[in-house]
């Protein structure tokens, strides 16, 4: 016998349990959302750093997820060195969720890698746009629209569709469109955006219920879409990687590197974009979220 699902996403309906829960969770995000709106960017980003902190301190589960998840890729760090990591991810990701929350400055964007992505759009097939969870991304995406990129990126749906109705409106305001991956028409959606000439940005750096292949990851065996590479060797598009970047002075600034070379293959071309990945995520690491399931 078939069992039902309780996935809206999959159409399914949620138990009365899973409904008090998911609407006790609704209420008290409404309400936090009401008092962030009230709040200085400053003091925004203290209590997101503070709120990362807390739930290092408290969520054992995921504090030791992601020591083990760095010691994997940094094995000749100490642990000393592995539990700062760990410990400054967790702040990293409360202060950027909390700058998510603000119509905030965009991000510096060098001119070398505007000019990579204006090369590559030149071709006239559009860009594919393999990406990370890696610093702010939500102002990543808010940086490109701002230098004028017409960027188009894939995003998971909520478990709760009024989540997802709240970060419409604010990638709205921030000038890019979404296209929710699974929806119906996205893979039209997709079409149409490389067709147009635009930029489709595609986060791929975490473990995702779309057809995945296992290829490195911080020199881990890592299960990762492989939609990025098919859709790149199928319409003909390039492929520039594009995440955060530490500058010279430590400060995070996006930059775009495109993959050449004559990558028939999907699993090679998924491998080469996880290596570029990697590079970043290895420059970057206290900014990467150590505490998801990557590797499991």
């Amino acid at each position: 016998m078939m069992m039902r699902t309780r996935d809206l996403r999959e159409g399914g309906a949620w138990s009365p349990l899973q409904t008090f829960k998911n609407d006790a969770i609704w209420a008290v995000a409404s309400a936090a959302l009401f008092v962030v709106r009230h709040l200085s960017l400053g003091a925004l980003v203290r209590g997101g750093r503070a709120l990362g902190a807390i739930v290092h301190a408290l969520a054992f589960g995921l504090k030791n997820r992601a020591r083990k998840n760095v010691a994997l890729a940094f094995p000749n760090k100490t642990p000393s060195q592995v539990r700062a990591i760990a410990r400054a991810s967790f702040s990293n990701l409360g202060e950027n969720l909390a700058r998510a929350m603000s119509d905030g400055e965009l991000l510096p964007m060098p001119e070398a890698s505007r000019a990579i992505l204006r090369e590559a759009l030149g071709v006239g097939r559009g860009v594919v746009l393999p990406s990370a969870h890696l610093g702010p991304w939500e102002r990543l995406a808010a940086t490109l629209a701002g230098n004028g990129f017409p960027l188009t990126a894939i995003v998971r749906e909520s478990y709760d569709p009024r989540f997802d109705r709240i970060t419409t409106r604010a990638r709205d305001r921030a000038g890019f469109a979404t296209i929710a991956r699974g929806a119906p028409g996205a893979a039209t959606r997709i079409v149409r955006t490389l067709r147009r000439g635009g930029v489709l940005g595609i986060p791929m750096d975490l473990k995702t219920r779309a057809e995945s292949v296992t290829v490195p990851l911080l020199g881990a065996p890592a299960r990762t879409p492989v939609g990025p590479a098919r859709i790149a060797l199928r319409s003909g598009a390039p492929v520039v990687v594009c995440t955060v970047e530490p500058d010279a002075s430590g400060a995070l600034a996006v930059t775009c590197t495109r993959l050449f070379g004559q990558m028939t293959d999907e699993m090679a071309l998924t491998a080469r974009i996880n290596e570029e990945l990697s590079r970043r995520i290895l420059l970057a690491p206290e900014h990467w979220l150590w505490m998801h399931d990557r590797f499991g």
